[in-house]
C-alpha cells in the first residue's frame, strides 16, 4: 500500500477524486467550508496510480481536524492506515486532540472512528439542513434509509 502526500499529486487529480465521490471537492461541515483538493492530505495509491483512499485534515494550534476520509475498497486497511498518518502528522505538529464531524447516517464510521479510540462529543441537530443551503446536492435520505440530518463530532486524544 503506498502512501503519498497529497502535495505529491496533482490538484485535479484530487479534485476528480471528489468529485467523483461526493459530488465537488467541497465539504461543508458544522466547522467550516472547506476544499478538500487545497488541504493538507494523504493518499493511498493502487498498483495503477490511482486514488484507493484519501484523508483531508486541518491542523490548528493544539488539535487536527479530519475534514475527510474515504477508502474506495472496504475491509483492506486503507482508512486506518491513512487514519493512522493523518494522527502521526498531528502529533509530529505538537496537536493534542484529533476530532472530525460525520452525520448521523454514517454508522459505519461512527464505529470505524470508535474502534479506534474516538468518542462522541457533541450532536449538532439539524446541521445538515445548513449545509444544503450552501451544498445542494448532499442527498436527504443515505443509502441506508436514514435521514441526513445532523452531525456528531468525534474526538480523541494524541
Amino acid at each position: 500500500m503506498k502512501i503519498v502526500a497529497a502535495s505529491e499529486l496533482p490538484k485535479s487529480v484530487i479534485a476528480d477524486f471528489f468529485t467523483v465521490n461526493w459530488g465537488s471537492p467541497q465539504m461543508v461541515i458544522s466547522s467550516g467550508v472547506f476544499r478538500c483538493d487545497e488541504l493538507d492530505g494523504y493518499a493511498v495509491l493502487g498498483e495503477d496510480g490511482a486514488i484507493q483512499g484519501y484523508v483531508s485534515y486541518v491542523l490548528e494550534a493544539k488539535e487536527c481536524e479530519i475534514i475527510s476520509l474515504d477508502s474506495l475498497a472496504e475491509n483492506k486497511g486503507i482508512g486506518s492506515k491513512l487514519l493512522a498518518k493523518a494522527e502521526q502528522t498531528a502529533r509530529e505538529h505538537g496537536c493534542l486532540r484529533m476530532k472530525l464531524v460525520t452525520t448521523n447516517d454514517n454508522l459505519h464510521a461512527m464505529g470505524f472512528y470508535q474502534r479506534r479510540g474516538y468518542q462522541l462529543s457533541a450532536l449538532y441537530v439539524n446541521a445538515v439542513q445548513k449545509a444544503r443551503a450552501i451544498k445542494p446536492e448532499i442527498p436527504l435520505v443515505a443509502d441506508n434509509g436514514i435521514p441526513i440530518r445532523d452531525e456528531i463530532l468525534l474526538v480523541k486524544p494524541l
